[in-house]
C-alpha cells in the first residue's frame, strides 16, 4: 500500500550486525540503503512436503515479478520475530497456522541499486490452503518440490528466500 500521506509511514527496526536494536527508522530509510534490519521467513509446506512459492506483483520495491520461497517480511518497530511472523502469514496468505522456529539467517546484499541487509528468522508450517492473497504483494501461489523449487532459474527467484530454502533443507 503507497503512503498517501495520511497514514505515517511504516517503522521499522534498525539492529547492528550482531541483531541488537540501534533505532527505529520509517521503512523507506532503511530499505535498499545498506542499513540492517529484522526479517521473518515462513516456509509452507502441504502434506506431501512441497513448498509453497509465490509469484511476487510487478509492483513490489524489490525483486517485482520474481518468486518467492518464502512468505515473510521486514519487521515493525516493537515487533517480535514470532508476532511479526503471524502478522506476515495472516498478511500475504491470509492463514493462521502453527509455527515451528528453525534458526536464524544472516542476509547481505549492499549490491546497489538495491542494498539489503537483514537478519531473518526462519519458520516452517503446514497449510494445505486455501489461501487468500494480499492483491499488494502476491499475485499467485503453487505447491512445488523443494528441489523443483531450488531449480528455477536464480534470476527469477528472491536471493534472499533462495538463500533460505538452501539452508534449510541442510
Amino acid at each position: 500500500m503507497e503512503n498517501t500521506g495520511s497514514l505515517p509511514p511504516e517503522v521499522v527496526t534498525v539492529i547492528d550486525l550482531a541483531d541488537n536494536v540501534v533505532d527505529a527508522r520509517p521503512r523507506p530509510e532503511v530499505k535498499g540503503v545498506g542499513m540492517t534490519y529484522r526479517v521473518t521467513y515462513i516456509l509452507v509446506f502441504n502434506r506431501a512436503g512441497e513448498v509453497l512459492v509465490q509469484q511476487r506483483t510487478d509492483t513490489k520495491d524489490w525483486c517485482p515479478g520474481r518468486f518467492d520461497l518464502a512468505a515473510g517480511g521486514i519487521i515493525q518497530y516493537d515487533e517480535s520475530y514470532d508476532l511479526s511472523a503471524r502478522r506476515e502469514l495472516s498478511e500475504e496468505l491470509g492463514i493462521d497456522a502453527a509455527l515451528t522456529p528453525h534458526f536464524d539467517l544472516f542476509y547481505d546484499d549492499l549490491v546497489a541499486p538495491v542494498c539489503n541487509r537483514n537478519w531473518g528468522r526462519v519458520y516452517s508450517c503446514e497449510h494445505e490452503g486455501p489461501f487468500r492473497l494480499q492483491p499488494e504483494e502476491v499475485a499467485s501461489v503453487r505447491f512445488m518440490p523443494v528441489e523443483a523449487a531450488l531449480a528455477l532459474d536464480p534470476d527469477t527467484v528472491t536471493p534472499d528466500t533462495r538463500q533460505v530454502l538452501i539452508a534449510f533443507r541442510m
